[in-house]
């Protein structure tokens, strides 16, 4: 066996979800690949998505300070477990039911199954509330099963922290020889998101402590923003610094902003006067998209253009060809993160429309919203969208509506659309500098490399392991 010396280091990238793609799982794999690591994003498996994808490594520079030889860099790939168990079937099955919406129940039969799920609702429901997140059960079980040791585990939000930190109690010494470390990246809180939201209170204090007692014993804690971050640490009683990591892209090719690629409009086959207002990303309820779609017809020349995936996907798709809404609606399929800025340039307003009817929502700064400021590109927020409300309003960066009524957002939109029109460029231009200079992932990235550096340095003495 070769001196511990010589071992690559490992680092695990865990993902409730397909990695299909899911840019901020590859931007931290590529930081923790310019740390030496040999990186794997364990996510769960898909119709239609390889069980193994290798991942090209940053750009140089994208990675953060300081950048190491070409050689000391590691191979990152994604590997997709297909989950198992008991806990696979039922998830699989609830999930296929919510897709479907119970659009089926008129069919022949359609009332026995009625009658069925109303039956069975009140089990649905215990089951959900008692072995919450239920649904990746089965991936948990697979990775307890095939999961390869690891010298750190970055467990990206409450689907995956469970699985790091039993990986972690299966190999307390990592393949280099060094003890094992867990960073949780709490990307929301997810005691307070909108699924959990709607449980009973009793439910909920369940799930607050379960959630509260993974996030202790992580040996370190990421978030994506100030407010977040200052939240979890008095709902966790946490004093070590929680280290912000935003949803920053990483560097656009600077000729993207300086010259925007029309590839957006070419996509959606709209003529030059016609104004692009971008949705990018998941398509589905509770997006604000019904509210965006009334909003677009009181604008004139713009169209909403939908980039992205989801369940509702389909139902977009079947928007774009309603005769009121043809050439004012149109969705596009996705783009790999590495080509998103560069779609997302060709827009003239970036939308991000969430209800803010949860604390999560409220303080939100997903990653649309970097990705447009990345290009300069303005944004349409919402009032209630604490944490992007004063961004923009801080930095001159878009426009916030004063409700999500489609006239409130026709407004907004409309005023960031004149203004541009307005303008020389300039605007565009100075929403970008002000990304790179304050908000950009190359800065994160260094913050984040060094955070990597003294968990792995750290002594973890005295920590203890929460119950899965």
């Amino acid at each position: 066996m070769p001196p511990a010396a010589t071992v690559r280091r490992r680092a695990v990238v865990l993902v409730g979800g397909p990695v299909a793609p899911y840019s901020r799982a590859i931007r931290i794999a590529r930081a923790l690949a310019a740390e030496g690591y040999a990186v794997e994003i364990a996510a769960i498996a898909a119709p239609g998505l390889p069980a193994v994808e290798s991942v090209a490594p940053a750009r140089p520079g994208a990675a953060g300070d300081p950048e190491p030889e070409p050689a000391a860099v590691g191979s990152i790939e994604i590997r997709r477990y297909r989950p198992r168990g008991p806990w696979a079937i039922i998830g699989a099955s609830e999930a296929a039911t919510i897709a479907q919406g119970g659009a089926r129940s008129g069919a022949g039969g359609g009332r026995i199954r009625a009658v069925a799920r109303r039956l069975a609702g009140p089990l649905l429901d215990l089951r959900r509330w008692l072995f919450w997140p239920h649904v990746v059960r089965g991936w948990w079980a697979t990775l307890a099963a095939d999961l390869p040791p690891a010298d750190v585990y970055h467990a990206c939000g409450a689907l995956a922290i469970a699985p790091a930190l039993a990986a972690r109690r299966r190999h307390p010494v990592g393949p280099s020889g060094s003890r094992a470390r867990v960073i949780h990246d709490a990307i929301d809180h997810a005691a307070a998101g909108n699924e959990v939201g709607r449980m009973p209170a009793p439910v909920r204090g369940v799930i607050a402590r379960r959630e509260a007692a993974w996030a202790r014993s992580a040996d370190a804690i990421v978030t994506v923003n100030g407010a977040l971050a200052a939240t979890l640490a008095r709902t966790w009683h946490r004093r070590a610094p929680i280290v912000v990591v935003p949803n920053a892209p990483e560097p656009p090719n600077p000729a993207v902003i300086a010259a925007p690629p029309d590839l957006l409009r070419r996509a959606a086959g709209l003529p030059a006067t016609t104004r692009l207002v971008l949705h990018q990303g998941r398509i589905g309820r509770g997006l604000g998209l019904d509210e965006a779609t009334k909003a677009i017809l009181l604008v004139p020349d713009a169209a909403l253009v939908l980039l992205g995936f989801g369940r509702g996907f389909a139902a977009s798709l079947a928007r774009d060809a309603d005769a009121r809404l043809r050439g004012r609606h149109v969705t596009l399929p996705p783009r790999p993160p590495d080509e998103l800025l560069a779609w997302t340039a060709g827009a003239d307003a970036a939308l991000v429309a969430l209800p803010p009817i949860s604390a999560n929502q409220r303080q939100a700064t997903p990653n649309k919203f970097w990705e447009a400021l990345a290009v300069g590109v303005p944004v349409v927020s919402v009032r209630g969208l604490d944490a992007m409300t004063e961004l923009i309003v801080a930095h001159d960066l878009g426009a916030v509506a004063e409700s999500l009524a489609p006239v409130d957002l026709a407004a907004a939109i409309a005023a960031v659309l004149d203004r541009a029109a307005r303008d020389d460029g300039s605007w565009r231009r100075r929403i970008a500098e002000t990304f790179r200079e304050r908000f950009g992932w190359p800065a994160a990235a260094t913050e984040y490399r060094a955070l990597v550096r003294a968990t792995t340095a750290a002594d973890p003495s005295g920590r203890a392991d929460a119950p899965t």
